[in-house]
């Protein structure tokens, strides 16, 4: 099974670099590579050719202009031109463990999402990290441990390694802590619910939206936790002006049982995306 991996990125190619070198740790090979870009400057498509050139699997960059926070669309974009059976979704500050497909590949099921969580990391040892190029992909359970007790994480329990089983469902019909930033969803199942709605513009919600269409599509959520956690460098705080308006679009969505985004993924599958090998 292909699994296409569709990372957001805009304006920070450091943290980009950091999380493609995780992806290129990987122990499992079998995915490719979409950047899905919402309207950097150019040095980011030179780091992507740069890096694509030498990465062990293929790594692609999806661009749209700059027209604001518009990650939703820059998303399905992507995902329009995904090979993938599967697809994973990582945000461009989100670095990934070297099992972090495996761990994804073997809790992929028919019929069910996997809602992976995450550790932040703080401003100054995200900064430290990025500067000196830290392999911190690699790093241990025992190296993570020492850095909480430094303060430079907030936790370590994403990092475990836990079975769990049917645990993993207790929550499937929770569209709650469903995240973007790390989340794995099958490629017919985001085309049903015609992707992200690009109505949701600005910081806000539009994971939250996709969660409930996929549930109110008969998707269930399985819980990616001790499995699929990644590393989170620190970002400022996206501009919430308009959190408020996103919140109410979703209030509606759950009212109204929909499933389909009213402007989303369709837009895109004729072509029209500009990507680059």
């Amino acid at each position: 099974m292909l699994i296409s991996v569709i990372v957001t990125t805009y304006n920070r190619p450091d943290a980009l670099r950091a999380a493609l070198a995780g992806l290129c740790a990987q122990i499992d090979r079998g995915f490719e590579v979409l950047i899905a870009d919402d309207g950097s400057r150019d040095d980011t498509r030179q780091l992507v050719e740069s890096l694509a050139a030498g990465a062990p699997i293929p790594v692609r960059h999806v661009w749209q202009e700059d027209r604001g926070f518009r990650a939703g669309a820059a998303r399905n974009r992507a995902a329009a031109i995904a090979a993938g059976d599967y697809l994973l979704f990582l945000d461009g500050d989100c670095i990934p463990r070297p099992d972090w497909i495996a761990q994804h590949r073997r809790l992929a099921e028919p019929g069910w999402m996997v809602a992976g969580n995450r550790i932040l990391l703080s401003e100054r040892f995200t900064q430290h990290a990025l500067e000196r190029g830290e392999p911190v992909h690699g790093w241990s359970l025992g190296q993570w441990r020492l850095a909480q007790l430094a303060g430079h994480i907030n936790r370590t329990l994403p990092l475990r390694r836990l079975a769990l089983g049917p645990l993993r469902k207790l929550g499937a019909r929770r569209w709650q802590r469903v995240r973007t930033c790390n989340l794995g969803v099958w490629a017919a199942d985001f085309r049903a619910v015609n992707g992200f709605d690009e109505q949701f513009e600005g910081w806000g919600f539009e994971d939250s939206d996709l969660a409930v269409r996929l549930l109110n599509h008969g998707v269930r959520r399985k819980e990616g936790a001790f499995a699929t956690g990644v590393l989170h460098l620190w970002h400022r705080e996206h501009d919430r002006r308009f959190e408020a308006k996103n919140r109410a679009l979703l209030q509606q969505r759950i009212a109204s049982r929909d499933v389909r985004a009213s402007v989303g993924l369709d837009r895109y599958l004729t072509g029209g995306c500009e990507a680059q090998a």
